[in-house]
């Protein structure tokens, strides 16, 4: 077996609208092909060896199976190579389930389909589970503890923590959408002018001076100590000699902490004597170059959370602790300790596991212990000088037992030194009693609070404490998203992406728009190229200024990561034709159909589908959407819209030269075809469909009637406003068309348009795109023969893996079809072929050229057309 393709899906998309996560990989089979799992008599038992857990199963069905029965009565390759990729995942701490095999267009390979958690993560035991179940079938030894490490480290590395974890699932619940913006906690939730942005527990509204603050230990102790706060006695030092200095004054037992640390880190505890005291010294100037010595406050932890001024969670954590039995080692203890499946690698779950590393030794060579010594039963030996749940402490949730003192205490505390999130540590022997009658004292304040110790506590119940982060920012009814429009087909999506974000920007709001010509955010070109992916959504929608997002949405972009978005308000679907087929293994119309029905697919359920009912393949996306549909239509006697708008349905109608919406028995008249000029005067019959797709779109977004009118009108297609999308050049003898249309629906329109044109002579510049089948180049040879009355062939720079000949030669076959005597000239340049048809132009021609290089092509048709007008201006002006 060999993967020879992968794909990493990162949002709604051609296999699953639901599931937006997941590895795509296309597998070799090579001798397996055909072979069942049965083949193998020791697959069962070797599998279980190496993974215990499966167990059980759900089937594709939904049915819970047992997995070594369903191996050992037979089950394809590909398929198991699904279950040992999830099961990969989930043995390293991440909750994968969904998957499903499917047979590719080659017999010989399948497609494998699996949920990822983290993508590195997914893309890693896609390959492990190949090595792993090509080994066990060949009865090879396999070592499975480096995957599962490196899965461990990779999740680690790049998954949530559990604090931003605990906040970006409150989002989530709340329809709020996310993006990742770097692979550590950096998170925006929500999109455009009404993002929100987080990392870790520090929020887009926390002050940077008050974090500056809450890490400065001895600013925020003499602030808090100014302000009536108890906190304990001490000094700050910065030598040996300064520290015997404040010893001299201050008893032990002491702590020392780094000035500026933070998470524990270089903290040291119930020190009590000086050989100790100079480690500990040592240790905190490894994380700062201040040390702060304090007395040690006898008692117990507690961590006090608040929120947005809002005291919202308290729990007591206690060290990582072992208690002996009077027989174990301290090591056996702590390996016992660490069989308790609420214990994982880092933040894998809601304990870590327990590290005996250097601070423990330290701890056990104070007391005359080591690893090895045994402990008396029932004596309690604290591994950990601070109580982290990140090195293996547990949390006792005790919110409800606080005292009111205390409240208000931790209120202010957030108040005076300015954190919106705000947590509180405090050493007392009782938090249900005041602090100031226990002598207890406040140890620190935290800018980034750790949730974990709240959300899933050792004991007592767990706090939504994300729940109070999210009404923070998403306030008083604050919206989250922003309008999103998405746009696909097969032609005449661009020119539809770009007419709807025009009538969008002339009511106002601020536009981001993506098309197969470049990014722009408020009508200025940012990025250019072909950005209709997910990359270029992105883009988009993590603009600040942006507050309505129209995106081309392209069948490559899709099958190669899904949608960059999980929902949008309003899904337009153009038409489906032959094109691209045979690429990304989409071989049928139908397939394609499939690929660009994951947008009407995307549509909230409050949103609008708006679909194309003269196209039999659209106009069926209808049954498969969950959300309200709007069908357009050339024909307002079609029986499908017709039996729509009987049901009290929405249409967009060409009818009686009229763009006008049906909505239930009411005719609203938006304004003449031949008024608008994207149509021509009402020549260009294609247009008039994206013109009625677009007007649907303005008016379910609640644009007047007139304002959409405006935008319809002011849209006047240009090189500038609608590069290499009919850019129609009039010179004082012959006419010049410029367009990007490189496929066979394309290329009709064009020449229906053509054919309502009073002109003598028509010349075409065509070309095959070489990554497309013999068959669609040949007939697009048919089509040009059928349209022009003289045709020039042109290369593109880029074959795509056709030599010149094959291009060259089946559009000639084409041609040869339905025209054995047309004129063909072969000009390999593009910018060649175009120059010898301006200086050989007719008188009353018309010349279409279609273009690979839309910006050099109208360049030198401009170029042109200066040159002429001014032998024209010459002529003029000389004598006669």
């Amino acid at each position: 077996m060999k993967i020879i393709d992968l794909r990493i899906m990162r949002g709604p998309n051609y296999w699953s609208v639901v599931h937006s996560k997941l590895i795509v990989i296309k597998l070799a089979l090579t001798q397996l092909q055909g072979t069942l799992t049965d083949t193998w008599p020791h697959l069962p038992y070797r599998l279980q060896k190496l993974l215990p857990g499966m167990a059980h199963f759900k089937s594709e069905e939904g049915e819970e199976q047992s997995f070594y029965k369903a191996v050992e009565q037979g089950m394809p390759a590909g398929q198991l190579v699904q279950y040992v990729a999830l099961e990969l995942q989930r043995m390293a701490g991440m909750e994968t389930r969904f998957g499903f095999c499917k047979p590719a267009h080659d017999p010989e390979q399948v497609f494998v389909v699996f949920e990822y958690q983290e993508e590195r993560a997914g893309e890693y035991a896609a390959y492990a589970a190949v090595r792993l179940v090509q080994a066990v079938i060949n009865g090879e030894a396999y070592k499975l503890a480096p995957d599962i490490a490196r899965l461990h480290q990779i999740r680690e590395d790049e998954y949530f923590g559990p604090s931003t974890y605990s906040i970006v699932s409150e989002a989530v619940s709340r329809g709020i959408p996310y993006i990742r913006l770097n692979c550590h906690s950096l998170i925006q939730l929500g999109y455009g002018v009404n993002q929100e942005r987080l990392q870790a527990t520090m929020t887009s509204g926390t002050a940077c001076f008050a974090v500056e603050i809450a890490g400065d230990k001895k600013a925020t102790k003499d602030m808090l100590q100014q302000a009536g706060i108890p906190v304990a006695k001490g000094a700050t030092v910065y030598s040996y000699d300064e520290l015997k200095k404040v010893l001299g004054w201050l008893q032990f037992p002491i702590v020392t902490k780094p000035l500026d640390g933070n998470h524990g880190k270089g903290a040291t505890i119930n020190i009590t004597n000086l050989k100790d005291a100079i480690k500990g010294f040592d240790d905190a100037r490894k994380f700062s170059d201040g040390v702060m010595v304090e007395e040690f406050i006898r008692g117990n932890d507690f961590r006090l959370l608040v929120i947005n001024g809002k005291f919202v969670a308290a729990a007591r954590r206690t060290p990582a602790m072992v208690t002996g039995d009077g027989a174990s080692t301290i090591k056996q203890l702590v390996d016992r300790e660490n069989k308790d499946p609420r214990r994982g690698i880092g933040h894998e779950k809601v304990l870590t596991q327990i590290a005996i590393d250097k601070q423990t030794r330290r701890i056990l060579r104070g007391k005359g212990l080591t690893s090895q010594s045994v402990l008396q039963k029932g004596e309690v030996l604290y591994l950990k000088s601070t109580a982290n749940i990140s090195t293996g402490g547990t949390a006792t949730d005790v919110t409800d037992l606080v005292d009111p003192y205390n409240i208000l205490m931790a209120e202010r505390i957030a108040g005076l030194i300015g954190l919106d999130i705000c947590g509180i540590d405090v050493m007392t022997t009782d938090i249900a009693i005041p602090l100031n009658e226990t002598r207890g004292a406040v140890l620190e304040v935290n800018a980034a609070p750790g949730f974990r110790m709240h959300t899933s506590p050792t004991y007592g119940l767990p706090r939504n404490v994300a729940e109070p982060v999210i009404d923070m920012l998403f306030s008083h009814g604050k919206p989250s998203r922003i309008p999103i429009i998405a746009v696909t087909g097969t032609n005449g999506k661009t020119t539809t992406t770009r007419l709807v974000a025009h009538m969008v920007r002339s009511k106002g709001y601020q536009v981001g728009y993506t098309t197969t010509d470049g990014i722009y955010i408020q009508d200025k070109l940012l990025e250019k190229g072909d950005t209709t992916g997910s990359y270029s959504t992105e883009f988009v929608l993590k603009d600040p200024t942006v507050n309505f997002a129209v995106l081309e949405c392209a069948r490559g972009g899709l099958l190669r990561s899904g949608l960059g978005f999980q929902q949008c308000d309003i899904g337009i679907v153009t038409n489906v034709s032959s094109d691209h087929l045979g690429l990304n293994d989409i071989h049928t119309l139908e397939e394609l159909a499939r690929v660009k029905a994951v947008i009407p697919k995307s549509v909230s359920k409050e949103g609008f589908a708006i679909l194309n009912a003269d196209d039999d393949l659209v106009y069926a996306m209808a049954k498969e959407v969950h959300c309200k549909v709007a069908f357009f239509s050339m024909d307002e006697n079609n029986p499908r819209i017709l039996k729509h708008i009987a049901k009290g349905g929405l249409a967009a109608v060409f009818e009686n030269g009229y763009i006008s919406i049906f909505k239930n028995s009411y005719k609203i008249r938006i304004d003449r075809v031949a008024d608008v000029p994207l149509t021509f005067g009402g020549r260009a019959k294609f247009n008039i469909e994206n013109v009625l797709a677009a007007a649907l779109a303005g008016y379910i977004s609640h644009f007047d009637i007139e304002d959409i009118k405006t935008a319809l009108r002011t849209f006047v297609p240009s090189p500038a406003k609608t590069p290499g999308r009919m850019n129609l050049f009039k010179f004082p003898n012959f006419e010049v068309l410029v367009d990007y249309a490189h496929n066979v629906g394309g290329l009709k329109a064009i020449g229906e348009f053509m054919q309502n044109l009073s002109v003598s002579r028509k010349t075409g510049i065509v070309a095959g795109v070489g990554d497309r089948r013999p068959q669609d180049i040949y007939e697009l040879g048919k089509v040009a023969g059928e349209v022009f009355d003289e045709i020039i062939i042109r290369l593109d720079n880029d074959l795509r893996g056709k030599t010149p000949d094959e291009i060259v030669n089946q559009l000639m076959l084409g041609i040869e079809e339905v025209a054995p005597h047309k004129p063909v000239k072969v000009i390999p340049e593009e910018m060649r072929a175009i120059a010898y048809a301006l200086e050989n132009a007719k008188e009353g021609a018309i010349i279409a050229i279609f273009t690979e290089d839309v910006a050099e092509s109208v360049k030198m048709v401009e170029n042109f057309k200066v040159l002429e007008d001014r032998k024209i201006m010459l002529e003029q002006e000389a004598p006669s």
